[in-house]
């Protein structure tokens, strides 16, 4: 709702309450719904004439396929890479390590005098 959660709303309700006054109250009730349907019939009506102008390709539309929340970012770069091909990619062996080097006891690290 808005971003409004349930204690915020009954704050506004009380600030309003508080703000109008109980005589006005009514009235701007009344208002805020006739407000609240005329919006409705303006989404209803904007609604109807898209249907009309775009004729019945739109009801063809799977509206939930092209949500881009439902996708990862590398679901879309996979399906933009290999398109047809849905199966996702072989992974590759990693690259190897470097063999690890043991100290003799008292032997000093390499040290690099131009590196630092």
């Amino acid at each position: 709702m808005l971003g409004i959660n349930g204690g915020e709303a009954i704050i506004l309700v009380l600030l309003a309450l508080f703000l109008i006054g109980p005589e006005r109250l009514p009235e701007y009730a009344e208002k805020l719904r006739q407000l609240v349907r005329s919006a409705k019939r303006y989404a209803t009506g904007a609604t109807e004439e898209l249907r009309e102008t775009l004729g019945p390709e739109l009801a063809d539309v799977d509206w939930r396929k092209l949500d881009p929340r439902q996708y990862a970012p590398r679901t879309i770069v996979r399906q933009a890479l290999l398109e047809d091909d849905d199966d996702p990619p072989a992974r590759s062996a990693p690259p190897p390590r470097a063999p690890v080097v043991r100290l003799a006891p008292g032997e000093r690290a390499p040290f690099d005098t131009e590196a630092t």
